[in-house]
């Protein structure tokens, strides 16, 4: 069953049966919302990018997105780059897969971020998601809606990351402006 859920609500990556997830997939779905012109309304591809920034006690030590496919460690892997979006209602346009079995013990957040590296705005994707599914058996078990529009070119979407013995989840949905991951880190910070 899925858990809708909103900014800044938390979750338990901990199966119904008391198992703990030991492989997740972050989807990213999107498309571009039609824009009223001259002749009717059209489309503009839009271009935007699914990173993971691994975190030990608050530094960066890695990151996944479409110019580095797998983490150093091979615990956390971007399944590769979708230049133009179109899933929007259910597939993922881009994934990032993590093992949660094999991230380190010193990696205690992984957050998620999705930007427009051709700098388009949110005002020009429609049906934007991020969701969390059970890798080993398919299953959705959390899905957050990109909302808002605006005039920003990310979101930190959301992170996961160690609760005692397991994992959490938190949809963090914090609009910011940059074309890569690097440009966002001041804005990841302060939710770490």
């Amino acid at each position: 069953m899925t858990v809708n859920m909103t900014k800044g609500q938390a979750i338990s990556l901990q199966k119904n049966d008391g198992g703990t997830l030991t492989a997740v997939r972050m989807g990213l779905g999107w498309q571009a919302a039609p824009r009223r012109g001259l002749f009717g309304s059209r489309t503009r591809e839009i271009d935007l990018d699914a990173s993971a920034v691994l975190f030990a006690d608050k530094q960066p030590v890695d990151v996944v997105f479409f110019r580095h496919l797998v983490s150093d460690d091979g615990s956390v892997r971007h399944t590769g780059d979708n230049l133009v979006g179109g899933a929007g209602q259910g597939g993922d346009d881009e994934a990032v897969l993590v093992d949660l079995a094999r991230v380190p013990v010193h990696i205690d957040q992984i957050v998620f971020t999705v930007n427009s590296f051709t700098g388009q705005t949110f005002q020009e994707v429609q049906n934007a998601f991020c969701r969390l599914v059970d890798e080993t058996n398919g299953q959705e078990l959390a899905r957050y809606t990109l909302a808002g529009g605006g005039q920003y070119t990310a979101q930190i979407m959301a992170k996961v990351h160690r609760a005692g013995q397991g994992w959490q989840m938190t949809a963090l949905g914090t609009p910011a402006n940059g074309r890569t991951f690097q440009d966002l880190m001041p804005a990841i910070l302060p939710h770490l």
